[in-house]
């Protein structure tokens, strides 16, 4: 691995089998390496000879390319990852990636939906025809109950509701357990879908293992298809389709919780987030809400 062509490979190897990393997690990093790998071919280098300006001078094009601010931070945070793995394994003795800085990013609240804005999707879901819509309003009772991700949505074995389970045991990002609530609502939604469920089998197979299996090449139900069911849901529900999405639940999820007194370390556990300064975006969330309550309901509030 001398002149560097397979480190990549390495690397990827080692965050799959040292820590835990998830699939999306290696083909994001993937992704990156390949985006530096070319920057660097244009200038005829590569990561065994690659200097200190020529990283820095990515991390410019990546500016310049008009990246968002959390995209860059991760794809540096990858590079920096890649280089400190390189130094260890001793194929360089310098990081070129060590004066990068991290760029500053803002702090964009989370869209969320009203309590009765999420009432208004559902009933535009339980409105579709059959099991469409037993399908929609299930997928949206389990992510708005458990405050699920849709990657973890769609891949939910059928086996993990069969048995109507007031708990769902779920995988998260690196492979990390956690438990998810499920409140009526869900389980009644999970039971009516499961009556239904096999008119949505791929042709000609009689059983699936996922809970939502679907006819596409997947065999099951794709992030993308939840998406656009969603969307059409919230037209029909009068609601901006570009205020909704699977994440826009969880982030209702979790605002909603906080807003009706539920604690921080709570919260930051049913929703997986390995950091509580990724949960406590949600208090700036529900406290400008609150305080917009207070502001035009409490008589000393009020403008007069």
């Amino acid at each position: 691995m001398k002149e560097g062509g397979g480190w990549p490979e390495a690397f990827l190897e080692m965050m799959a089998a040292e820590r835990g990393a998830a699939r999306n997690t290696l083909t994001a990093y993937g992704k990156d390496l390949e985006d530096v790998a070319g920057f660097l071919a244009r200038r005829g280098k590569g990561f065994a000879d690659a200097g200190a300006e020529d990283i820095e001078g990515w991390f410019v094009d990546l500016s310049d390319r008009g990246l968002s601010a959390s995209t860059a931070a991760r794809r540096r945070a990858a590079v920096r990852q890649f280089y400190r793995f390189v130094l260890g394994e001793g194929w360089r003795t310098d990081d070129p990636s060590r004066r990068v800085e991290a760029p500053k990013q803002g702090r964009p609240l989370p869209k969320v939906l009203t309590r009765d804005e999420v009432d208004r999707l559902l009933a535009a879901a339980s409105e579709r025809d059959g099991g469409q819509g037993l399908r929609l309003a299930c997928l949206i009772e389990l992510t708005y109950a458990s405050g699920l991700r849709v990657s973890e949505l769609v891949a939910l074995p059928l086996a993990a509701l069969a048995r109507d389970p007031a708990y769902l045991i779920v995988k998260g990002k690196g492979g990390k357990e956690r438990l998810a609530p499920l409140n009526g609502a869900a389980r009644s939604a999970v039971k009516a879908w499961l009556e239904v469920r096999a008119a949505f089998l791929p042709k000609g197979v009689k059983e699936s293992p996922w809970l939502f299996p679907s006819r596409g090449k997947a065999g099951r139900l794709t992030p993308r298809r939840f998406s656009q069911l969603l969307e059409e849901a919230a037209l029909a529900a009068g609601i901006d389709p570009a205020r909704v999405s699977p994440h826009v639940l969880r982030h209702a999820f979790a605002t909603h919780l906080l807003e009706g007194g539920a604690d921080l370390r709570v919260v930051q556990t049913l929703l997986g987030h390995s950091d509580i300064a990724t949960t406590q975006i949600y208090t700036h969330v529900a406290g400008d809400r609150l305080r917009a309550v207070v502001e035009s309901k409490h008589p000393l509030g009020r403008k007069r």
